[in-house]
């Protein structure tokens, strides 16, 4: 599938980097969100993002698609065959905005829900046609990281997880399906563990929250930018392997090392001693300052993966490469046209113009020379006049 005209329907961060990911590669984008400041907020991820794509895309770029602002959401889907749904994470309100996507989108459009969390079938019941309905949940910056989670609920169809692959390829996105439907699928779960042992490490005093940062950008942050979890640990095993890893450091599973299975209060308490340290760590940049800080880094790594592996990439990588080449292939698209447009003598195009013009004074010159030719004159040019 590829898309046409798209609708986001939510203006947030999440769906912000969905307007900018489809407008960068092309694709006009209708947007419906009642928060009267969405164009601004919209605007400001839109200028990072353009930032960003011009840093990676040396190549060039697409044509940008437009974008507009719907007053309804009847208004924003109209046309589109591409609806994208990030809105906040409640279920009564996902109903709400499914069901009318559902009554004015065309019956053909494929529906992707960003919901971080809540499972496709609970969502699909305010749908009349819930076959089209798919969790397609991103990581933020959606308009740099590739992955999305795609997750079919009860009554979606194996056509429409197809074209959701399919869809979602095109605007360079690596789309992972999720083979059974659960909560917070597979993403959101591992991290969640993760924030779970960091609350308890910060809470008890072992860290701060600048040195579990570090920790984790320092060393196996770095390596899993490139490699996943468990080639990490095949590779840890030895030449033995990851069975050799399994037996090594199976034993640890059973040893106190975890808190996972208790969560610490959430409490103003908890919630001041984080932002209080977050505060210390990174009060001196802004929001917009850090947004480019980790824009610039993300570019720089998966550049960096892109040279891998001979050439051909490696992990985000390889998909990085294929997807640049993508975009400078879609940027070279105006000036094929115009030379197209110049041999079949299309005068609108500014190609064809310059063409056109260039060939006249060939042929003027070319009649000149015969001329002075002709009269025996030299065809010597004229000295320079003294000033």
């Amino acid at each position: 599938m590829t898309i046409s005209k798209a609708a986001c329907i939510g203006g947030g961060v999440i769906g912000a980097g969905w307007v900018a990911r489809l407008a960068l590669n092309g694709i006009d984008v209708a947007v419906y969100d009642p928060d009267p400041e969405a164009s601004r907020k919209v605007g400001e991820v839109m200028k990072g993002a353009r930032r960003a794509y011009k840093r990676m895309a040396a190549g060039g770029l697409p044509k940008e698609g437009k974008i507009t602002y719907a007053r309804t959401i009847a208004e924003a889907v109209k046309g589109a065959d591409f609806i994208q749904e990030s809105v906040p994470e409640r279920l009564d309100l996902k109903h709400k905005v499914l069901a009318g996507i559902d009554a004015h989108a065309p019956a053909d459009a494929l529906i992707g829900s960003s919901t971080s969390g809540i499972k496709p079938t609970d969502m699909q019941s305010a749908l009349k046609r819930p076959e089209r309905l798919v969790v397609a949940h991103p990581f933020n910056p959606v308009y740099l990281l590739p992955l999305v989670e795609i997750v079919g609920g009860e009554a979606t169809s194996p056509a429409f997880i197809a074209r959701a692959r399919e869809a979602y390829a095109s605007i360079g996105m690596k789309p992972v399906v999720i083979r059974k439907e659960i909560e917070a699928f597979v993403g959101d779960r591992l991290l969640e563990a993760m924030w779970r042992e960091a609350l308890w490490l910060i809470k008890d005093g072992i860290c701060s929250v600048e040195e579990l940062d570090d920790i984790m950008r320092y060393s196996f942050g770095l390596r899993w930018a490139q490699m996943g979890m468990f080639q990490v640990y095949r590779i840890a095993g030895g030449e033995a392997g990851m069975r050799h890893f399994m037996a090594q450091f199976g034993p640890c599973l059973s040893w106190p090392w975890t808190k996972l299975m208790d969560v610490p209060e959430f409490n103003d308490e908890l919630v001041d001693l984080i932002a209080e340290q977050s505060d210390e760590q990174s009060g001196r940049w802004s929001i917009r300052e850090l947004e480019k800080i980790r824009d610039d880094n993300l570019v720089a790594i998966m550049e960096a993966l892109s040279k891998e592996n001979k050439g051909k990439g490696w992990g985000a990588g390889a998909l990085h490469r294929d997807y640049v080449r993508q975009l400078a292939g879609a940027a070279d698209k105006p000036a094929k046209a115009g030379k197209k447009a110049a041999k079949t003598g299309n005068a609108d195009a500014p190609a064809a113009k310059a063409k056109v013009v260039k060939a006249k004074t060939k042929s003027a010159d070319s009649k000149s020379a015969k001329a002075q030719k002709k009269a025996g004159k030299s065809a010597k040019p004229a000295k320079a006049k003294k000033a």
